[in-house]
């Protein structure tokens, strides 16, 4: 998310977004569907609508019910986020995140997942270089 959903959404508004960014799009009906100790239709609406005043949300109609699709694209949104991950957690090091999330995946990457890193690291040196 960007630095502007990072600041001014609440825990259950991030949540919403999350949701929405992993769908593409979703009704009222989706989003609760999506959210963990979902509140009542009503309040979700609720929320869609403070997102949508907010800008990080608008809305189409199809027939009967909104669709509420995100403002921000989720790549601008994800990009934002990784970098306020690598600033709050690793004082902006990118050697320190990956290093500990390579060691969080140590027992869980496959061969080919090992290999597909390797390959980005080499292509990232000889960007450097």
């Amino acid at each position: 998310m960007s630095m502007r959903l990072q600041n001014e959404l609440s825990k259950r508004e991030r949540q919403i977004m999350d949701v929405i960014y992993r769908k593409g799009s979703a009704s009222v009906k989706e989003v609760l569907g999506g959210l963990p100790d979902p509140p009542s239709y009503s309040a979700v609406r609720a929320m869609l609508n403070i997102l949508e005043r907010k800008e990080f949300l608008r809305h189409r109609q199809e027939k009967l019910r909104y669709v509420y699709i995100p403002v921000i694209p989720r790549k601008k949104a994800m990009l934002s986020a990784a970098r306020q991950f690598l600033r709050t957690y690793f004082d902006g090091s990118v050697e320190e995140a990956v290093a500990a999330l390579v060691d969080v995946g140590k027992d869980s990457l496959s061969g080919a997942e090992y290999a597909r890193l390797s390959r980005l690291v080499k292509t990232m040196k000889k960007r450097v270089s």
